[in-house]
């Protein structure tokens, strides 16, 4: 029977330990709740357009033109099932007006009078797409003309035609956000595709089929059947539903990562949880130990805790979920730049109900040793000021399983990924154990130190005071600062790499699609006879026998083996290339092989797992083609510089229909002036200008880590609360020290000055360590997986150290104030009580 009057009362006089494992429980659930809803939303505004985003219930696609037998049997489905196809043509090229000297390289999608299918491509004129797209005409973005200084009217080069603007795009359902897109997007009509001469031999271009069918649901058979007909690893029928665009591609990415900061913040918050509860039973010690002299049953006060318990943490889940709401409102501030336009931002029931089971199921997790703790409390712990201890009990060891199996679980929910959510369980396991193995080995160190001035010496000796939490503190500080400054370090150095401090010989002008009879008008246009490469595109369709599962491929975040590849031929390494398995690029080929040899580049290889000897299938314009690995290369330069993944012998190649791709590196002030003679003499080629890509990519990459940097101060937060939590945990032994301190002569000085010290001890041993981690996490990043050289950010490393020290310090003494000020006849007299 719960005793309702002993319940209110220790709720009542919880105080601010009760406070901040309120505001614990709340901060560890407001995030993943505002990132649920916000998932939801995305994915549904997403999937319930998915036919207007993708064009069609069926969508077929390919970097060649479309098979003869694929558009029968898509003519002969139509006929039976109902509905209607379009074809619509997409590549890249510059632009530039008939009269003006200013070029534009832009995505020119090339659409029958019926497009789109599903959805509205709503124009500024409000007139109907179909009817004002026609023959000789030109809607663009508004972009197009703010940048190349046009007015409605006005006529535009694009490849060998002249084409008038018409009108401007407000909203294209396939590109809901063109953040992504190289260039901003122009309509033509298919009539002049023959007039533009844009899609020569071997020209990067996207041709699809959108089928639109009289029953959808009928989509996922008629798509199988489609797939028979399909040619392997080249042309590829996907259904609206299954198809994923790059859209949902980097939501899926971004929501992803930010996945992983909210559960590393819940894992902090519920260390602040256990702090905090234990702070508030700690104050309830006597209480506890006098009630079970008195006859109480450890069942009862039991009981009674654990109501207050979940009582508080009701409250926490309340105030998080609320909390959690707020914070997505505020998400139009932070991703108003990728929102897709038309994304109603709602309040589903579906996370909030999650986050408040979450919330309950962490409280109940977080609070178990605690409350355990507790109850093994003794009346004579009264008399004896004993400290309970866990030391040699299996209770404890078990709920730390238990608590590792919840994360582990609530990581596979929250990244709907098994295999990446243990990964993620080991590695944040790992990364937690070798900061805990660093702070108390520092620690060891500094209660060493022989320290002479009074107040840093009894600052010292405070910080391993029993009950004290300094080590979960500054793991915990540790922690959210590395994973902060490893983020800044890592967009420092991705900046500056591709951005500020661009290579001096790196290439800034990427020409592409030139056909193998423009090579001399090509030289004669740049003014130099540069280096071509060759490509050709090509699928990759088995590794030794077995098919690629391009289901699960197209599933994995980074590169992928189910895209279409770039070859090219040549019989010498790159500059910047080294062999690491093998001698030569082809010299490991077996002499009875019957098989071409190829030479690998690492980074695919170990996406594939691929080894010398590996038998490799390719299908390259339709054509099979079988290769033997016969070398792995390596990089010594950034991806700034030409490379291809699998290089052939000039004989096994260069016969097929290939185009040639040129890197130039030129002054800044002549690539316009390049790029507008490139585009008059060769309308077809296409010019990517890298320089100004990458000030494109540059604002993205800022804007993306202030987003990053939003969600990772949750995590600093949980390690003031849990500072918080320490102090109000050891509020007893503090005020017997400073009582101490002032019945023995010492001054409000002394005493402010020692807990000034403690406090920041803790917030610079915090990020020093932090510094050394997230230095080594951001190198580890650029050297391994970005390819690119790491440099540090010294300025950006004191600064951290620096506020830091100072934030924790005055946490530290804001939350210390009252035990500072407490007189010493105070607290004798409660003592004599």
């Amino acid at each position: 029977m719960i005793h309702w009057r002993f319940l209110l009362g220790e709720l009542r006089h919880g105080g601010a330990q009760a406070m901040t494992f309120v505001l614990c429980v709340a901060l560890s659930i407001a995030t993943l709740t505002a990132l649920n809803s916000f998932k939801a939303d995305v994915h549904r505004s997403l999937l319930s357009d998915a036919q207007a985003l993708h064009g069609g219930d069926i969508i077929v696609h390919s970097h060649y033109p479309i098979s003869p037998p694929l558009l029968q049997a898509i003519e002969s489905i139509r006929q039976k099932a109902g509905g209607e196809w379009i074809r619509t043509y997409e590549f890249y090229s510059v632009v530039r007006p008939v009269k003006g000297e200013e070029s534009l390289f832009v995505s020119i999608m090339a659409v029958a009078p019926q497009y789109p299918l599903y959805g509205t491509v709503e124009l500024t004129s409000g007139r109907d797409f179909s009817q004002v797209l026609g023959r000789g005409q030109v809607v663009a973005a508004p972009e197009v003309l703010t940048r190349l200084g046009l007015e409605l009217g006005d006529r535009l080069q694009v490849g060998s035609a002249q084409l008038s603007v018409v009108d401007t795009v407000v909203r294209d359902p396939s590109r809901p956000v063109s953040l992504f897109a190289l260039g901003p997007r122009i309509f033509v009509s298919t009539l002049d595709l023959e007039e533009l001469g844009l899609l020569g031999v071997g020209s990067r271009s996207q041709y699809e089929v959108l089928l639109k069918l009289d029953r959808p649901d009928q989509a996922a058979e008629i798509a199988d059947q489609l797939r028979d007909v399909a040619t392997a690893g080249q042309e590829r029928v996907e259904t609206a539903t299954t198809a994923r665009s790059q859209v949902k591609r980097f939501f899926d990415n971004l929501l992803f990562f930010l996945s992983f900061i909210s559960i590393f913040t819940l894992l902090l918050s519920g260390i602040g949880m256990q702090t905090s509860l234990s702070a508030l039973l700690r104050r309830k010690q006597a209480t506890i130990a006098i009630g079970k002299a008195l006859g109480v049953t450890r069942r009862f006060l039991f009981t009674h805790y654990l109501g207050i318990t979940l009582f508080l943490g009701l409250i926490g889940s309340i105030v998080g979920v609320v909390a959690g709401v707020v914070i997505k409102w505020c998400f139009p501030l932070l991703f108003g730049f990728i929102i897709p336009p038309g994304t109603a931002l709602g309040l589903t029931p579906g996370p909030l109900v999650e986050g408040m089971l979450v919330g309950l199921f962490v409280v109940l997790v977080f609070s178990a040793l605690p409350l355990y703790r507790a109850d093994l409390i003794r009346p004579i712990a009264l008399l004896r000021h004993e400290q309970v201890t866990l030391a040699g009990r299996r209770l404890p060891v078990l709920l730390s399983l238990v608590i590792l199996l919840f994360l582990s679980l609530l990581v596979v929910r929250q990244l709907e990924d098994v295999k990446i959510g243990l990964y993620f369980t080991a590695g944040s396991l790992a990364f937690i154990s070798l900061i805990v193995i660093i702070v108390t080995f520092s620690l060891k160190g500094v209660r060493r130190l022989p320290i002479r001035p009074l107040a840093l010496r009894q600052a010292q000796r405070s910080l391993f005071r029993p009950g004290n939490a300094t080590r979960s503190i500054i793991v915990t500080l540790t922690a959210a600062l590395a994973a902060l400054l490893a983020i800044f370090l890592l967009q420092f150095n991705l900046v500056a790499t591709f951005i500020t401090s661009y290579p001096e010989d790196a290439p800034n002008l990427f020409c592409l699609d030139i056909q193998r009879d423009q090579q001399q008008s090509f030289f004669s246009v740049v003014g130099e006879e540069v280096t071509l490469f060759p490509v050709i595109r090509g699928r990759l369709v088995s590794i030794n026998g077995e098919p690629i599962d391009y289901e699960r491929e197209n599933q994995r975040r980074s590169d992928t083996l189910a895209r279409e590849f770039n070859l090219t031929y040549r019989d010498s390494l790159l500059d910047d290339e080294i062999i690491v398995r093998g001698s030569g690029l082809f010299g490991e080929r077996r002499r009875d092989s019957t098989m071409v040899a190829v030479s690998v580049l690492d980074t695919i290889a170990e996406i594939g797992e691929l080894k010398l000897g590996d038998r490799l299938e390719f299908v390259v314009q339709g054509v099979a083609l079988t290769a033997e690995v016969t070398s792995i290369r390596a990089r010594t330069k950034s991806r700034l510089y030409p490379f291809f993944y699998f290089v052939f012998a000039e004989e096994v190649l260069a016969a097929a229909p290939q185009t040639f791709f040129a890197a130039l590196h030129l002054p800044r002030g002549d690539i316009d002036d390049t790029v507008e003679r490139i585009v008059t003499a060769l309308p077809n080629v296409s010019t990517i200008n890298v320089a100004d890509s990458a000030e494109r990519l540059g604002q993205l990459v800022g804007r993306l880590a202030r987003v990053i940097t939003f969600f990772s101060l949750f995590s600093i937060i949980a390690g003031c609360l849990i500072l918080v939590g320490s102090v109000l945990a050891t509020r007893l032994e503090r005020l017997r020290d400073c009582a101490l301190y002032k019945i023995v002569g010492g001054h409000g000085r002394l005493v402010l000055s020692i807990t000034v010290w403690e406090n920041l001890f803790l917030g610079l041993c915090s990020s020093l360590i932090a510094v050394v981690i997230g230095s080594g996490v951001a190198w580890s990043l650029c050297w391994i997986y970005f390819d690119i050289a790491f440099r540090m950010h010294w300025l950006g490393a004191a600064a951290t150290i620096a506020v830091a020290g100072v934030a924790v310090m005055m946490v530290g003494l804001f939350s210390s104030l009252a035990i500072i000020r407490e007189k010493p006849m105070a607290f004798l007299v409660r003592q004599a009580e």
